[in-house]
């Protein structure tokens, strides 16, 4: 049987790891999923998250490319995100992974747009990642589409039933969500055809601009998400899911 390309392989996975958001987008606007539930998955995909850039793409990323294409990688893609995060902020995407207080169109003109473009930026970091895992013929990494699925089923549930408060439409919330699943699959395709050939320090770099835009989206959208609403838990929550992680990292190879 004749064996899927690799580049077909890695946006299948963008694609199953993308999915998560519209798996959860449809949680959230068909049920009522409790404030405090949502926040403790939050928590926990948020542990996933740093365990997995910690251990997988910055520890490959200086394997590959040493010390100093990691550091200017890493600061350099959470200055990228953190700027482009504080102008969408003020443009009503502040709150856009949040399940009740997301601003309307009539409360702030552009907030639609805004929200859909900081879900699309939030995405696309760990896509790219799931591509570069794939480069030189490698397997994907399963931690690293693991703990972006993971993460992204609460993304998906809280920020859709934040829309739905707000009174956007169905058609809006999920055309959204398939539209950013449908990019991560884009993205991960991205990060393996684009990188395929070029020098140990560019893919290095990239990983950890991948990485550095990751930890910033958590700083500043899950995590305050997560601690919220579930702030008697949040920590030892967060705890569970890198240890998860961690564990799929360790004994899973």
């Amino acid at each position: 049987m004749e064996q899927v390309p690799m580049w077909l392989q890695a946006g299948g996975w963008g694609l199953v790891a993308g999915g998560a958001l519209l798996i959860g987008a449809v949680v959230g606007y068909r049920f009522q999923v409790p404030a405090r539930l949502v926040a403790g998955f939050m928590a926990f995909g948020s542990g996933v998250l740093i365990s997995a850039l910690s251990f997988e793409l910055m520890d490959e990323a200086f394997r590959i490319g040493g010390f100093q294409a990691t550091a200017l990688g890493f600061l350099g893609g959470a200055l990228a995100y953190t700027l482009v995060n504080w102008w969408l902020a003020h443009r009503g995407a502040r709150h856009r992974k949040r399940s009740g207080c997301q601003p309307s169109e009539e409360e702030h003109g552009g907030s639609g747009r805004a929200i859909a473009v900081g879900a699309l930026l939030d995405g696309i970091p760990e896509s790219i990642v799931i591509g570069l895992s794939m480069l030189g013929g490698s397997k994907v990494s399963m931690v690293a589409v693991s703990a972006i699925f993971l993460s992204n089923i609460p993304e998906g549930l809280s920020s859709a039933a934040g829309m739905k408060k707000a009174g956007r439409s169905g058609r809006y919330i999920f055309g959204i969500w398939g539209a950013i699943a449908l990019a991560s699959g884009l993205s991960a395709l991205a990060g393996y055809t684009l990188f395929e050939g070029v020098s140990p320090a560019t893919v290095a770099a990239t990983t950890a601009v991948a990485a550095g835009a990751i930890l910033a989206m958590l700083a500043d959208t899950m995590i305050p998400e997560a601690f919220e609403e579930a702030h008697d838990f949040a920590g030892m929550i967060t705890v569970l899911g890198f240890l998860a992680a961690f564990a799929l990292s360790k004994l899973g190879g």
